[in-house]
């Protein structure tokens, strides 16, 4: 493994769109994809260019919303954090209004062979950043599947605490997505 220095993290480009689909691509085929994501691979797959050039410059340039990469020194893109700003009154993917102006981070995914490497910090960081620096945003957030156990661990060493709020899992009948906050908010 390279030493953890070889790599920056940044923002993602609107011309990055081919890097933006390999990534997630690789994100959906990860053995996690079930627990960490709620799309599949198949759909992801089958989506046109034209999906993914969109994609890729609304991260660039809608001031809503940041995909971050680190990129190792070869150009491989190691991992991604999404970061979305949710503002109050707006209804959220699951349906339910936003009570606040708030972060919420999301598309998590760090290859296997940098894993416990420092990137998921690094790319934390990052995004943190930058939704710290947006006027009036109140906090942030994210959920995670109640069977993510690795993922529940990082949150929480990053600073994140479980809100009480919970989602059930769309086509998972019985399970939770647990809301967390990052503290000291």
């Amino acid at each position: 493994m390279e030493p953890v220095a070889e790599y920056i993290v940044r923002p993602v480009r609107a011309e990055e769109w081919e890097a933006v689909r390999e990534m997630r691509l690789a994100a959906l085929r990860d053995p996690v994809a079930p627990i960490a994501f709620l799309e599949t691979y198949e759909t992801a797959v089958a989506r046109p260019e034209e999906f993914w050039r969109e994609r890729a410059g609304r991260f660039e340039l809608d001031g809503s919303t940041r995909q971050f990469v680190a990129e190792g020194a070869d150009g491989l893109w190691w991992g991604s954090v999404t970061v979305r700003v949710e503002e109050a009154g707006e209804t959220l993917m699951f349906g339910d209004p936003s009570d606040v102006r708030q972060a919420h981070l999301v598309g998590v995914y760090v290859r296997p062979e940098r894993r416990g490497s420092g990137v998921t910090e690094a790319l934390f960081l990052a995004g943190v950043e930058w939704a710290r620096s947006l006027e009036g945003l109140e906090r942030v957030r994210l959920y995670v599947h109640e069977d993510n156990a690795r993922a529940q661990g990082f949150y929480r060493r990053f600073g994140f605490v479980r809100s009480g709020g919970t989602l059930a899992v769309p086509g998972d009948p019985g399970k939770s997505e647990y809301e967390m906050v990052l503290e000291g908010q």
